[in-house]
């Protein structure tokens, strides 16, 4: 008898543990464009942004998208979008041009806010944040240039932007060769509300070298990750809402299977600190965000992990392939986007 209940009751926690894994509803599908940005506003409103100039728009949940093309940028690859309202959102072309759009009205209309036309000019990712007077700030983020790296910054939310000067560059850190920064997700650059100081800026970089900068004091801090060759490194940084911890996800796009050298955990008590999850994703991972505290989201072309011990360990939840993953930033739905045009939802 007591061999009977046993088992039933390890049936019984099995179920219940299996029924509160959240699972992945797909939404949107089957369209030749690979997304790779993606911004949600609240829970109604989300921006999708990818290949063959495209962008979706959906103002109810994700039960309706309407996609268009930018027209003059049918051949561009948008790989980050970022959203304020259901009107308001600003994607950017990674290059040929390198270029920044704005739109006011829902995507109607888009106008060039900034195009960098040095040649290797190539965006990789876009991070902004409201201050505490109501004034949105952001940066870009590129490959280097001639060993140093690209980035510019706007102060009135995206209207205008500026890059350091020719002048100033020698100013910048050298790069390491063969150093560069994934436009995998939009993800590998951080904006961090100082509560009243000047804001701190981080990114990570990967390639034949993979660091977290600090690009404030232009400091850098080797990673313990994946490296070495040019589909290797960090892809994706998320920092936690007091800017206390933080985690990098990444490894090697083109082996996605390998699960081990992917992730870090930061500390930033002090000092920058860094320690490996005891339990790692599962695979290769383009993006991670937070959902709360303790629970995290990443994701990549072999599968999807979640984490509820802040990032120490991590369980398979599936092995759809998507690029990107983000939060509500007003509200508590999630939603994902990849290939074919693939947008999701995760469901609790």
């Amino acid at each position: 008898m007591r061999l009977i209940q046993s088992v039933v009751l390890i049936l019984f926690v099995s179920i219940q543990t299996n029924a509160q894994q959240p699972t992945i509803k797909v939404l949107e599908s089957g369209k030749r464009v690979s997304i790779r940005g993606l911004s949600v506003v609240n829970d109604n409103i989300i921006w999708a942004s990818g290949s063959s100039g495209s962008v979706a728009r959906s103002t109810d949940g994700g039960n309706t998208f309407i996609w268009m093309k930018v027209p003059g940028y049918e051949k561009n690859d948008f790989r980050d979008i970022e959203a304020f309202d259901s009107n308001t959102a600003i994607i950017m072309g990674i290059t040929a041009p390198a270029v920044i759009l704005k739109t006011k009205d829902g995507g109607k209309n888009w106008k060039k806010v900034f195009e960098d036309t040095t040649k290797g000019a190539f965006f990789d990712a876009m991070d902004f944040i409201i201050e505490k007077d109501n004034n949105i700030s952001g940066a870009v983020i590129g490959d280097p240039i001639d060993g140093k790296i690209f980035y510019a910054l706007t102060f009135d939310a995206g209207e205008n932007w500026g890059k350091l000067p020719e002048n100033k560059k020698s100013l910048l850190p050298d790069v390491s060769i063969g150093e560069a920064f994934f436009a995998s997700s939009g993800t590998n650059i951080k904006i961090l509300d100082t509560k009243g100081f000047e804001p701190s800026l981080y990114s990570v970089s990967g390639g034949k070298s993979s660091n977290l900068w600090d690009m404030s004091y232009w400091k850098k801090y080797p990673l313990p990750i994946m490296q070495g060759r040019e589909s290797t490194g960090a892809n994706s940084l998320a920092i936690n809402i007091t800017n206390t911890k933080g985690i990098v996800v990444g490894g090697d796009f083109t082996k996605d299977t390998i699960s081990s050298n992917n992730c870090v955990l930061l500390s930033f008590d002090k000092k920058v600190s860094m320690t490996l999850p005891q339990t790692p994703p599962h695979g290769y991972r383009s993006c991670v965000i937070y959902l709360d505290e303790k629970n995290l989201l990443t994701c990549g072309t072999s599968g999807i992990d979640i984490s509820k011990d802040g990032g120490n360990n991590w369980e398979l939840i599936s092995k759809e392939s998507f690029h990107v993953c983000q939060k509500a930033k007003n509200g508590k739905a999630v939603f994902l986007a990849g290939g074919n045009g693939r947008i999701a939802k995760l469901v609790n």
